[in-house]
């Protein structure tokens, strides 16, 4: 049992700081992965909780990989996330302000599959067609954003 899930016993549904990671994949068409998660429905990065004695890099590696059954090479530091903007309430209730770091990966390698309790399907979108059924942060918005002027600031440098 993970770190979050032991302290949700201790503490029910009331707000935790959530340390944790995610990464945008980003494949060769600058496409990026979305995946449909089965709690909620919305098409979300990978990312996850940090777990005990855990680094951001060591966490995002992990859950890109239990994700999607993607291994990431090298990870590029795009943003940290926190603050207002960053709460969330899952669909149990549980409620969080998440704080941590995003990264972009394009180096990434194996195939897709699903992690059977937690994505649904996965799918690479252009940058300018996400899907609708986003989740409803305020800082996805701000997410998106630094993704799109990632890859317009790539595309000059090409």
């Amino acid at each position: 049992m993970g770190y979050i899930l032991e302290l949700r016993k201790a503490v029910g549904s009331r707000p935790l700081i959530m340390a944790g990671a995610g990464v945008i994949l980003i494949n060769e068409r600058n496409e990026i992965l979305l995946q449909r998660r089965s709690d909620n429905g919305y098409w979300d990065y990978p990312a996850g909780s940090m777990e005990l004695g855990e680094s951001f890099e060591e966490c995002a590696r992990r859950e890109v990989l239990e994700e999607s059954g993607l291994e990431c090479g090298r990870l590029e530091y795009l943003m940290d996330m926190s603050g207002e903007d960053s709460f969330y309430e899952y669909p149990n209730g549980d409620k969080v302000y998440l704080a941590g770091i995003l990264y972009i990966c394009r180096d990434f390698s194996g195939e897709i599959k699903n992690q059977e309790d937690e994505v649904l399907e996965q799918r690479f979108f252009p940058i300018e067609a996400l899907p609708e059924n986003t989740p409803p942060l305020k800082i996805k918005t701000r997410i998106f954003k630094k993704v799109r002027e990632y890859l317009k600031s790539a595309e000059t440098q090409e």
